[in-house]
């Protein structure tokens, strides 16, 4: 069977994806759930459904969720405030002897260090390649929208209950994780998403989509709205130096809403990486590959048809070294849609200034 092939829950004539999940991780004393550096709501309940899961099957085996990276966005620290989702910092964990589950993300050199091994089972969504070899379980389905979905397969395969606090989880992982339009969803993503719904708490979603914001979140807003340039069908955003990286995508998130434009990149600095958010607004885009050809030879990035993500490293900070590489980005991104640079405008004028009341 090829690994990367969809998996029906209804196909009785197949072996459960579950049970060859459960199998895969069934002599080990320890799990550890991993996903991507910074998580996001999909990930997080990814990694929720399957600690459930693992406990179901072997009570009092330790299932422990590790943290790379920060819970940035404010939404997500609101998902898991709320939720109660237990994250251990990455570097607090040791996994020798264990179990590595890698959830919502496949192996590949930008992974953490730690996690250089090779995982004991990948269960993704995304179409960004990873490095299987010698995993023993792997369930990677490109046409499903999240991974939250495959995970309630399971849940249900293996008749785990799901309670009110896993329902909401998994609910708003595989919303946020579809949402924007035309959607990138599935019949069984909606699917997931009507057994959900009557099962979850639509009181703590409403206060997870709305939490209060800092006044750094709107000065990176003003930041990219006063650097966003227009080319043709296509806006291209330098967001600064940003105070946590999931701003970036919101930024492009954005920036796709334009009337005027079919393309959105997004571009800000945290640490010591130059980060990219790339969103388009139809179909067909396959924003992963183009983000992908953009920084080869200069980073990692990877995603879906309409969205995708990247990073650059930047040993070099001064503001002449980034300017020189937002440079070489924005001309190969032009480049590849057969854009010229000359006929770049900015997106707004400059706003006056009224003064204090």
């Amino acid at each position: 069977m090829d690994p990367k092939a969809e998996v029906s829950s209804t196909d009785s004539a197949s072996p459960k994806r579950s049970d060859q999940l459960l199998e895969a991780v069934r002599g080990e004393r320890r799990v550890v759930l991993a996903t991507h550096p910074n998580p996001d709501p999909d990930a997080l309940a990814s990694m929720l459904g399957l600690k459930t899961l693992l406990e179901h099957d072997q009570p009092g085996r330790p299932v422990r969720l590790v943290l790379e990276g920060m819970i940035a966005r404010a939404e997500n620290q609101m998902m898991v405030e709320l939720l109660r989702i237990p994250l251990t910092p990455i570097t607090s964990v040791s996994i020798e002897g264990c179990a590595i589950v890698l959830v919502d993300a496949q192996p590949r050199d930008t992974m953490p260090p730690c996690l250089g091994i090779v995982p004991t089972a990948v269960i993704d969504h995304h179409e960004t390649p990873g490095r299987l070899e010698g995993v023993r379980f792997v369930d990677i389905r490109p046409h499903v929208g999240a991974t939250s979905t495959i995970v309630l397969e399971y849940l249900r395969e293996q008749a785990v209950n799901v309670d009110r606090r896993l329902a909401t989880a998994l609910f708003y992982g595989i919303d946020s994780e579809i949402s924007g339009y035309p959607r990138e969803a599935t019949a069984d993503d909606d699917r997931a998403l009507e057994w959900l719904f009557p099962r979850s708490d639509r009181d703590l979603i409403a206060q997870i989509r709305h939490p209060r914001l800092p006044r750094s979140y709107f000065a990176t807003f003003q930041h990219a709205l006063a650097n966003a340039f227009v080319y043709g069908d296509v806006i291209v955003s330098y967001c600064g130096v940003v105070p946590q990286p999931d701003i970036i995508a919101e930024i492009a998130d954005f920036f796709i809403r334009f009337d005027q434009v079919d393309w959105a990149l997004a571009i800000g600095v945290t640490g010591e990486l130059l980060k990219l958010s790339l969103r388009s607004d139809h179909m067909g885009s396959h924003c992963g590959d183009l983000l992908r050809e953009m920084v080869q030879g200069l980073g990692s990035a990877g995603g879906h048809d309409k969205r995708a993500g990247g990073a650059i490293p930047l040993p070099d900070r001064s503001p002449q070294a980034v300017e020189r590489m937002l440079r070489i980005v924005r001309q190969r991104f032009l480049a590849r849609l057969g854009l010229d640079e000359a006929q770049g405008r900015r997106l707004l004028a400059t706003s006056p200034v009224v003064p204090v009341p």
